[in-house]
């Protein structure tokens, strides 16, 4: 069953966040991961969304999602994220 990550992210340090950009996509591809939508400037249709960047990428199933999320190579190409931005990721399963 397919799963999907949402990202909310703030980002305060568009520099730094251009190093996780730069090697995000070659260790995403390892986990069978497609980019679904990538936006800074969604239409908000209720409530309040303060964040610069919303993300959303799907795998084949959850393991894969985990795999990536927990890799040594993404938590290492993170801590750019991490220290250029703050937010919420989740997981959700697909119908």
């Amino acid at each position: 069953m397919a799963h999907y990550i949402i990202a909310e992210i703030s980002i305060a340090d568009r520099e730094e966040y251009a190093l996780y950009e730069a090697g995000f996509m070659a260790i995403f591809s390892r986990y069978q991961g497609t980019m679904l939508a990538v936006e800074e400037q969604p239409e908000l249709l209720e409530g309040e969304w303060p964040h610069s960047r919303t993300v959303l990428v799907e795998f084949p199933n959850r393991e894969q999602a985990l795999a990536w999320y927990q890799s040594e190579d993404y938590q290492a190409l993170a801590s750019h994220r991490k220290r250029a931005s703050n937010g919420n990721l989740v997981l959700i399963k697909g119908l």
